[in-house]
């Protein structure tokens, strides 16, 4: 049987760069984007060997008909979608019965002791069906520099986030589309598998904003305030309120646990080192001087 990938979330930035990784195999396989407007002008829909079909988390219908075509699937967590009951138990349920014989989840580093948050429960949900599985587990990613941080970052030169001295480990979505794309490719190679994605690097935001000043030429101050000077001054840039409480959950919950360890499954898995952060800096110097 020809493998049929559906990728959810296609136009997303993970999505993308895991079709982009799937297309450069050229592979025996089929890629069937998942998107809500199959008329889009997305860029990645006009590669060549996509099929663009509709998909919306929301839409029972849809979840039905797309997964009536495809055979491995790529699920992706879109971030408002936070009722684990009402979208994904129904969403999982229907892959068992279109007989869908993989799913490759991306969650996050550390889902699977963090009871509290939908990654935990969905990758359980994914255990309990009986499907075969893969979790991916990212770190912090390198790209919140250049899109939720970069405003402050290119306007004030500042990086403005309650993480005090905490560490984070890191990846850059390029490393994460292509272990994606690389696990897709060959799931038999990884069934019931769960790999950690970072980089070789446990930085603090102080680290990272002298990495920052060096590559960019000027002073980039970070600030770690209290959490009520930074939720009044989120709310005066209207950052709507769960973004502020995302954001708080993301920098502010790890000054209270150790530090995520480092893994080495992207140089296993693809061969190649995983990008430092002064690598992706420097990659991406245009991005962090003007702000558009």
């Amino acid at each position: 049987m020809a493998k049929k990938i559906l990728i959810t979330g296609a136009t997303g930035n993970v999505g993308k760069r895991t079709i982009q990784s799937l297309i450069q195999k050229n592979g025996e396989f089929e890629v069937l984007a998942g998107v809500r407007n199959v008329q889009s002008k997305d860029d990645i829909l006009l590669l060549p060997k996509i099929q663009a079909i509709h998909f919306d988390f929301e839409d029972e219908k849809s979840i039905h008909a797309a997964l009536e075509q495809a055979n491995i699937l790529f699920l992706l967590r879109p971030p408002q979608l936070s009722d684990v009951k009402k979208y994904f138990e129904p969403l999982i349920r229907v892959a068992k019965e279109k007989n869908i014989q993989h799913i490759v989840f991306l969650s996050v580093q550390g889902a699977e002791t963090s009871s509290m948050i939908p990654h935990h429960k969905i990758e359980k949900i994914i255990e309990e069906s009986g499907i075969n599985y893969t979790f991916l587990r990212p770190a912090y990613f390198m790209q919140n520099i250049t899109t939720t941080l970069k405003k402050n970052l290119v306007e004030n030169d500042t990086i403005f986030l309650p993480a005090g001295n905490a560490k984070f480990t890191l990846i850059d979505l390029e490393d994460v589309g292509e272990v994606a794309a690389y696990v897709l490719e060959n799931s038999s190679d990884h069934i019931n598998k769960s790999y950690d994605l970072t980089n070789n690097e446990q930085l603090t935001f102080q680290q990272m904003a002298d990495v920052l000043t060096q590559q960019l030429g000027r002073k980039i101050q970070f600030k770690s305030p209290n959490l009520l000077s930074f939720y009044c001054k989120k709310r005066k840039e209207k950052t709507p309120p769960m973004f502020i409480l995302v954001m708080i959950m993301l920098h502010y919950l790890p000054r209270f646990k150790s530090t995520p360890p480092t893994a080495n499954w992207i140089e296993k898995i693809t061969g190649k080192k995983p990008r430092s952060f002064e690598e992706f800096v420097k990659m991406n110097k245009a991005l962090l001087v003007s702000f558009q």
